[in-house]
């Protein structure tokens, strides 16, 4: 199961407009509404607050995986998202959030949910990965940069 398989290249957003965490959840649910309409982007906001509210998606080191699970999504998906200025994201280590994975999973999929939390996490451990991110000039080269480390893994 690789990243790129349920990351599109048109799912980049390289330069996240938001700066509040309820923002970012918001523009990052709207790709996935333009992917899957019938996912509404209120409903899915409403999904992912309620996952914040049980504990801070945001892991660390300037990473966060806002993450849930939607009764009509047809299958895995993922939207990705950076903010060079930080977002204040109630991480674990009180950093700012600047790199952001979506992840929306169909209720019934709970084990590959977790297989792509735990790939996102893995790649996105690595400090240079992380500075190549942040370092890209737009969101092609982002989304290679994604694509290649999910490749080595």
């Amino acid at each position: 199961m690789t990243i790129t398989r349920f990351l599109l290249p048109e799912d980049i957003v390289a330069d996240l407009v938001s700066g509040k965490k309820e923002e970012v959840l918001a523009e990052l649910a709207a790709r996935i509404e333009l992917r899957q309409p019938e996912i509404g982007r209120a409903e899915l906001l409403k999904i992912l607050l309620e996952r914040e509210r049980l504990g801070s998606t945001g892991i660390g080191d300037g990473v966060a995986i806002p993450h849930g699970k939607v009764k009509n999504a047809k299958e895995l998906m993922l939207v990705f998202g950076r903010s060079l200025a930080g977002v204040d994201f109630n991480s674990l280590d009180g950093r700012p959030a600047q790199l952001f994975f979506l992840l929306v999973a169909p209720d019934q999929a709970v084990g590959e949910h977790l297989k792509m939390l735990a790939r996102i996490s893995r790649i996105l451990k690595d400090s240079t990965t992380r500075k190549r991110l942040l370092d890209a000039p737009d969101a092609a080269t982002v989304y290679n940069v994604i694509k290649e480390q999910d490749s080595s893994y």
